[in-house]
């Protein structure tokens, strides 16, 4: 396995600091296989020649009247092109919502032939995503949007196949399982089947770009529902690139639209559009709004403040002032476990903990990407 490439410039120059999977003489196969699906390499997105990305609503991909330019986070130069969603052109992803019925595009009696074909997808998907060259591609996709240390990046990518490889076959139909129950009187029975909601959007943001986006998205998937994905803009290319594998894999390109764009203007997709739930991760403000636009028709994961709590019983120093500082530092403190307020008792100051987490904090370095 190659070693971290860490090249880092204060004078504008390139700064990829990526693990390359592929050396020079590597470089044709790396260009077969991104060239069969993915439409962005991104050991190339440099200010000469931006990765570009589209939006994709029934079924095609689209291009906008104004684009974004997104800079790339470690030089500030420009490496990345997205569609900039204007008000004006958001009706066929407010009709492309209206459009779906309660029923979904499945449910147990209903179509019950794409529970198989979900399965299918997944499993293709898993296999994809366990090539050693295409999980290296998103996980050096994901250091390039939103830098994060190798080891942050890739393990993302295998949580994310590890999803996968769990909903394989016929996994997906054994998750709509109902229930039964016998009735109070002769010929009275009680069914339940999972039933999909039908028309649902999916709103994440920057600090996981594909593991939160591709796990909640599957779900929805799953179980019948027609999802407009909206992801920040700033890392949405990832999300955009797992779509073409998930079509590669034989998903139908119609079960998903995109929408790259300001927030606001996704707002009014949400008023217009109407769908039946809407599943929001970002921040407590936008996370009121959305519930009181869409009547309350959402499901939240919202900010919060993590505390952690060490009581008198001191154990495996070493190990607590590692585990604090990952969840303090580890990913820029965006992991979902990141360390808000630390509480400590006496004893604990007392064994020199605090020592031990300054020294691995004095450790992290721009680099290897690990702050």
């Amino acid at each position: 396995m190659a070693a971290m490439v860490a090249v880092a410039s204060r004078r504008g120059a390139s700064a990829l600091l990526l693990r390359s999977h592929v050396s020079a003489a590597g470089a044709v196969a790396l260009q077969r296989w991104v060239g069969s699906w993915a439409t962005v390499d991104p050991d190339k997105m440099t200010s000469d020649a931006p990765a570009r990305a589209e939006n994709i609503v029934g079924g095609n991909w689209t291009a906008t009247a104004a684009t974004r330019t997104v800079p790339d986070p470690l030089t500030g130069k420009p490496f990345l092109v997205v569609p900039e969603t204007a008000s004006s052109e958001i009706r066929p992803f407010v009709d492309s919502l209206l459009s779906v019925p309660k029923s979904g595009l499945h449910n147990p009696l209903k179509n019950p032939e794409r529970y198989l074909m979900y399965g299918q997808v997944t499993a293709k998907a898993a296999h994809e995503l366990g090539k050693p060259e295409v999980r290296d591609y998103f996980a050096r996709l994901i250091q390039r949007t939103a830098p994060k240390s190798w080891g942050q990046a890739i393990g993302e990518v295998v949580v994310t196949q590890k999803f996968l490889e769990n909903f394989g076959g016929d996994q997906v139909r054994f998750l709509a399982r109902g229930f039964s129950v016998p009735g109070d009187h002769q010929g009275q029975m009680s069914h339940g089947m999972r039933w999909p909601y039908g028309p649902v959007c999916l709103i994440t943001p920057f600090n996981f770009p594909l593991e939160i986006p591709v796990l909640q998205l599957m779900g929805a998937l799953y179980m019948g529902n027609k999802v407009l994905l909206h992801v920040d803009s700033k890392v949405s290319v990832v999300a955009e690139q797992w779509l073409r594998l998930l079509h590669h894999c034989g998903m139908p390109k119609t079960d998903v639209d995109m929408l790259h764009g300001p927030g606001q203007v996704m707002n009014e997709v949400l008023v217009q559009g109407k769908p039946r739930n809407t599943l929001f991760t970002g921040s407590q403000r936008v996370a009121e709004k959305i519930c009181a636009d869409l009547n309350g028709k959402v499901k939240l994961e919202d900010a919060g403040f993590d505390w952690k709590i060490l009581g008198p019983d001191v154990s495996e120093v070493d190990y607590a002032a590692w585990v604090c500082d990952q969840d303090a530092y580890a990913c820029q403190g965006q992991k979902c476990s990141a360390t808000s307020i630390l509480f400590m008792h006496e004893n604990w100051a007392q064994s020199g903990l605090v020592e031990k987490m300054k020294a691995r904090a004095e450790s992290r370095k721009l680099e290897d990407l690990t702050i």
